[in-house]
């Protein structure tokens, strides 16, 4: 077996983990993953607060995983990331980098000095002035991503790299639904919603919505008056259709509608930023991932809302499982494990 590599996927409620043989590979072999739970605070909108609980996570989570490697690569998608459009001379990518910090200041909430910054390029353009690089650029807070990276330090971890979440999701994704030119992934995580539109399997636009399946959850406790696991169960089952649930559950369902709209309403609007601005290339589908994209409801109403048709992802069927992998338990959160699976096929990017 070849050298193998962790995708380590830090919510706030748990920490994900899928450990990839062979990722350059046609069919990587997925040789264990695992998820363990994380106390109530010690991450917030994926970034870490309390790096020495996180640490004792990642440790239990290896234990119990029986994760061999100690080189992860991380995942990072919040509010202290953004992904935005941009258009530099063209050059070689080492110049690119270089070059960015005094080409983009102005694009950036904060100082360019507190900041990590990348560029994914999209596409090539000549114009007046000459050939234009045109692509995406990536910046991350550095304090965010120390603090991450200082957990898993902490775990006796070795960190190769840091991706942003909706890359590693259209990585994976991208090789379970090629039939579709124009698609978008939609990630409903704990605290955020990662929103990707893909041609022909690269990235064009990214959005980040500061809104996720925890927010539902903690509506219900503030507004009902539910305990945390009560509140947890109900979004789990309940629709956000009244007429379709029993009396004494139509103020819970009438909550989660709430969410819902909210949250297709972000989605909707993103998609229309996008078609307004790409004509040529509509989006035919939507691909639905993350454990909050369970929500009773959400899926029916995107649908709805979007005109499009919303597929289920299918992201480990571009991959082999290995004799340790626990199957049936795989079966129950596939879904929520999409994103810990494209962070460690990234490890070939």
């Amino acid at each position: 077996m070849g050298r193998t590599v962790v995708g380590v996927d830090i919510g706030s409620a748990s920490i994900r983990a899928v450990e990839v043989a062979d990722s350059r590979k046609a069919m990587p072999e997925v040789v264990r993953c695992h998820e363990v739970a994380l106390p109530e605070g010690a991450v917030r909108s994926g970034e870490v607060m309390e790096p020495h609980t996180v640490a004792t996570a990642l440790s239990t989570l290896w234990s119990a995983g029986g994760f061999r490697s100690k080189d992860v690569v991380l995942g990072m998608g919040n509010h202290r990331v953004l992904a935005r459009e941009v258009s530099v001379p063209r050059m070689s990518m080492r110049q690119v980098r270089e070059a960015l910090p005094f080409q983009v200041q102005d694009l950036l909430p904060v100082p360019v000095a507190d900041t990590l910054l990348d560029f994914y390029p999209v596409s090539e353009t000549m114009t007046d002035t000459g050939p234009m690089l045109n692509g995406l650029l990536v910046a991350a807070v550095k304090e965010a991503v120390n603090g991450n990276v200082a957990a898993v330090t902490l775990a006796g971890l070795n960190t190769v790299d840091v991706d942003l979440i909706p890359f590693a999701l259209t990585r994976v994704l991208a090789r379970a639904h090629s039939e579709h030119r124009s698609m978008a992934f939609v990630e409903v995580g704990a605290a955020t919603t990662s929103v990707v539109v893909v041609v022909a399997g690269v990235p064009q636009f990214v959005r980040i919505i500061p809104t996720g399946g925890a927010d539902v959850t903690a509506a219900l406790v503030a507004r009902l008056g539910m305990e945390p696991d009560e509140a947890e169960s109900a979004k789990r089952s309940i629709g956000s259709e009244s007429s379709a649930v029993p009396a004494d559950q139509h103020a819970a369902a009438d909550v989660i509608a709430e969410y819902s709209r909210e949250l297709v309403q972000s989605i909707q609007n993103t998609l229309n930023y996008v078609a307004n601005t790409r004509q040529n290339d509509p989006v035919s589908a939507v691909v639905l991932a993350g454990g909050g994209a369970q929500l009773p409801g959400l899926a029916a109403r995107l649908a709805t809302a979007t005109g499009v048709d919303i597929l289920r992802p299918d992201a480990f069927s571009t991959v082999t499982l290995g004799k340790n992998v626990d199957l049936a338990r795989l079966a129950e959160r596939r879904g929520a494990m999409t994103v810990a699976l494209g962070l460690a096929l990234g490890s070939a990017a």
